[in-house]
């Protein structure tokens, strides 16, 4: 499990890297990801020691959203107070979302054919 999760955290550290002096307008973990995709792709399978370590990743995901649950506890007078913002800014990021879902789709789709 430990090479495992040694070979993921690798990842993230060369993503961090790469967001600092090449790429810093997105997050290192993303670019870490993606490494590490494109590392899985190249070998055409995961290791058993990292599919160990995502495989406890996603049985314990549930507990990484105990902190927005905390922020959500602490900051909720400030929530209450602007509710209607935080309701528009809600209802108009999942519009766009799927908007623009439903358009890569269909360009995707038009591709396939």
């Amino acid at each position: 499990m430990i090479a495992g999760l040694v070979q993921i955290l690798l990842f993230q550290g060369l993503g961090e890297i790469v967001a600092k002096f090449f790429l810093p307008l997105i997050p290192g973990p993303v670019i870490g990801l993606v490494l590490l995709l494109g590392w899985l792709a190249l070998r055409k399978s995961v290791p058993p020691s990292v599919d160990l370590v995502a495989t406890a990743f996603a049985q314990n995901l549930g507990l990484l959203f105990i902190p927005a649950a905390v922020g959500v506890v602490m900051f909720w007078p400030q929530l209450r107070a602007h509710a209607l913002a935080v309701a528009a800014a809600l209802v108009v990021s999942v519009v766009a979302t799927m908007a623009v879902t439903a358009l890569v789709l269909r360009a995707v789709a038009k591709d396939a054919e």
